[in-house]
């Protein structure tokens, strides 16, 4: 049995010379359909043969001539023009940014016609709309390469809805920021592989001491949930509900307590208490109780990670924003938060950034490359450090992201000059979640040496030793002040702490010989009680012995 044949439309032949716009996007349907120049099935051939051209990464060599678009006098000159710019290697594989350009040509070009009605003749109108197109340009180029030397893709950067908002921004004193902190970077090439190692969602082929830990691998289960119950418990003390019959002598009614006082009606009461019938105040109460049922349940196990390397994963970056920061350790700081949000944009990573200062000053920015996180990113690298430190809280925070599933295989970086010091109670934490989850906390030293504060939260630590150079003093050249080293650091070592006051680590051995301020306290009042009981024997030996009267 053959198919039913298809019905013919009543403007089927009609609409069939429109058959373009279907594979154009609507962004090109106004301009395209409603341009003053060429014929209109003829124009929207020759867009289509544009736009696939530029999305190839190439030159339309001779596209448009069929169709009269765009007119033949200026064709030679705009793809000339097309090609000084470069624009086919922007507009390769990038749907918005070759949309956004044929927009532009098409309002350009649609200019000509305003132009020749200002008096201009054909070749100098042509030649006015060309010039603007190409002036339009080249500046949109100049800010595209600023764009891609920050971020390294543009993503969804240039759609034309944000390109005025993001000019904007690109004309800010916060984006010569950025400009200058990028060019840290590339002073700087241990930060990006510092930054590229954070994360355990990816094995690589070395193989690495730091990354062999436990992890948890979820199987079904059945546990018993204990879950409350309210249970209605009769003639418990509690709220009074009316009156009904029984045999509670202290909620009766006190009519039937005066049948008590009568010779012949006590009887009857006597009578109603064996019935337990006498007229009592009803009442009751709840009792709140636990009851345990069984529910289905995801159960992790520990069972031995593998030996190899692992990396390209989320990110947790802690960026310390002191006063102690000032200077050349608040650009390098700053570098380490920009280059995380160019690895994250790059690589499709998960980045979570942390600036911390004083107690309760912890600021929490998710940094994407869109209008308004490159916004955001450009605030945070144009202000200034001030105030005091405290990692707790920060880590606090990072700790309580990596219970949530989108951050369980994150990596935890902290930049700082390593002037703070977290509590026992958090260190003793963040190993814990180094035990069970193999977390590694990565250190950034913006100082002259490491404090015990960084040693015992770091797995391992980066020492940015020319710090000093990367100041406002300008690019490349050490700031007043900074000796024969032009920006070194003038300790010989970063390890003084571990050197010279090798107790002061809270490490195992030192814990072992440590004892609690309860214990030593006990142990104090211990030793004066026994050097008052000695001195009272001594005392007691010492006297001379009392005379009896006969």
């Amino acid at each position: 049995m053959s198919a039913p044949a298809a019905v013919p439309q009543l403007f089927e032949a009609l609409e069939a010379p429109l058959a373009t716009l279907d594979r154009l996007p609507r962004a090109l349907w106004l301009g395209g359909m409603t341009h003053a120049q060429g014929e209109l099935v003829g124009r929207l051939e020759a867009l289509e043969a544009w736009r696939q051209a530029l999305l190839a990464g190439d030159v339309p060599a001779d596209a448009g001539a069929a169709g009269g678009w765009p007119a033949s006098g200026m064709r030679a000159a705009l793809l000339a023009c097309v090609d000084g710019l470069g624009l086919a290697a922007y507009c390769r594989a990038r749907e918005d940014v070759t949309d956004t350009v044929l927009q532009s040509l098409l309002f350009h070009l649609d200019l000509v016609v305003d132009y020749r009605d200002r008096g201009a003749s054909a070749a100098d109108a042509q030649a006015m709309a060309l010039a603007a197109f190409s002036a339009d340009w080249t500046e949109r180029c100049g800010d595209m390469d600023e764009l891609i030397a920050a971020f390294g893709d543009l993503g969804d950067l240039l759609k034309n809805t944000r390109w005025d908002a993001l000019r904007g921004l690109l004309r800010s004193s916060e984006w010569r920021e950025v400009v200058r902190i990028r060019r840290l970077i590339e002073r700087l090439p241990a930060l990006a592989r510092i930054i590229r190692s954070l994360g355990r969602a990816r094995q690589v082929d070395d193989e690495s001491a730091s990354s062999r830990a436990l992890q948890e691998v979820v199987e079904p289960a059945s546990v018993l949930c204990t879950s409350a119950c309210r249970l209605r418990v009769p003639e418990l003390p509690g709220e009074t509900r009316g009156v009904h019959r029984a045999g509670r002598i202290a909620r009766m009614l006190p009519s039937e307590a005066m049948l008590l006082g009568h010779p012949q009606l006590r009887l009857i009461w006597h009578a109603r208490h064996a019935e337990r019938s006498l007229l009592c105040y009803e009442d009751d109460d709840h009792l709140q109780e636990e009851c345990q049922r069984p529910a289905p349940v995801l159960r992790p196990s520990l069972q031995p990670a593998t030996a190899r390397r692992l990396e390209m994963g989320p990110m947790l970056i802690c960026v310390d924003t002191s006063g102690s920061m000032q200077g050349g350790a608040e650009a390098v700081a700053k570098a380490v938060v920009l280059e995380a949000v160019r690895c994250a944009h790059a690589q499709r990573r998960a980045c979570h950034v942390f600036a911390f200062g004083g107690p309760d000053e912890v600021v929490e920015m998710v940094l994407g490359v869109d209008a308004a996180g490159v916004a955001k990113l450009a605030r945070f690298l144009g202000q200034s450090f001030g105030g005091g430190t405290d990692i707790c809280a920060p880590l606090e925070r990072a700790i309580a992201r990596l219970e949530e599933a989108e951050w369980q295989l994150a990596d935890v970086l902290i930049a700082s000059d390593g002037e703070f010091g977290a509590t026992p109670a958090l260190a003793d934490r963040l190993h814990a979640v180094r035990r069970d989850q193999g977390l590694r906390v990565q250190g950034i030293l913006i100082g002259d040496r490491e404090t015990i504060g960084l040693l015992e939260l770091a797995d391992d630590i980066h020492w940015v030793r020319d710090w000093r150079r990367y100041g406002q003093a300008g690019e490349g050249q050490p700031t007043r002040g900074e000796g024969a080293e032009a920006g070194g650091s003038p300790v010989h070592s970063k390890s003084l702490t571990a050197s010279y006051f090798p107790g002061a680590l809270r490490n195992p051995e030192n814990r072992s010989r440590t004892v609690s301020p309860e214990a030593a306290a006990a142990a104090v009042r211990a030793g004066r009680s026994s050097a008052a009981g000695a001195a009272e024997t001594n005392s007691a030996h010492s006297m001379p012995p009392t005379r009896t009267d006969p």
